[in-house]
């Protein structure tokens, strides 16, 4: 028997989990957390064999709950769930440390079969991102600038580039006015922006994100 833990902070999503994995003879949810503190909380306690980790989370985003967890708990295989693009957060979560990253809007027998794999200590990635692995494997140059962001500066970064004003992402990641202006200017410094224009276009430029975000 594979026992999960699932951290969301939406008990429906946690629902329409539970009934997704239900029909799985050899899967069962052990436990729930609604934030990552919890999460981790739970793993401490022991028994769970797979975490099911959204990214959205409050407080501590999962990105950062996810570097957390694969540092106490190395072989504790986590399976990013998360509604964000692919393009923005793969693979950033796998060099983190997740063993997998699926879509929300993945097919229910995709995410079975996702569980099933890292369970038995494999990798669980779509073509896409597959892809992508290997591009940055070949890369022979350094890493492009907002590799070198930090999680939070990242997700800083995403939502100025998806057009989202400091009072909205100050609001959105529980963080005050100030902070959220202090890691802006980080940002800017890190990829060579001097505005919210040319942060948005250095985003669309390196396929973070698109026109219509």
């Amino acid at each position: 028997m594979i026992r999960l833990l699932i951290c969301d902070d939406h008990a429906i999503v946690r629902q329409g989990l539970k009934q997704v994995l239900a029909d799985a003879p050899d899967l069962a949810v052990a436990a729930e957390a609604g934030d990552g503190p919890e999460a981790i909380r739970i793993a401490r306690d022991g028994g769970i064999d797979v975490v099911l980790l959204d990214i959205a989370l409050p407080g501590r985003d999962g990105l950062d709950v996810l570097k957390q967890l694969h540092q106490e708990f190395p072989r504790l295989p986590v399976l990013i769930v998360s509604t964000y693009p692919e393009k923005q957060y793969a693979l950033r979560s796998l060099r983190l440390g997740a063993v997998g990253y699926l879509n929300k809007g993945a097919d229910p027998a995709e995410l079975v079969t996702a569980i099933r794999k890292v369970a038995q200590g494999g990798m669980f990635v779509s073509p896409t991102v597959a892809e992508s692995l290997a591009a940055a494997m070949r890369k022979d140059s350094g890493q492009p600038p907002h590799e070198q962001l930090s999680q939070r500066e990242y997700q800083v970064f995403t939502l100025i580039a998806a057009g989202k004003s400091l009072t909205d992402i100050a609001a959105q990641l529980s963080l005050s006015l100030n902070t959220v202006s202090t890691y802006r200017a980080r940002v800017m410094e890190k990829i060579n922006t001097h505005n919210d224009v040319e942060t948005a276009l250095y985003a669309v430029r390196h396929h973070l994100v698109s026109m219509a975000s």
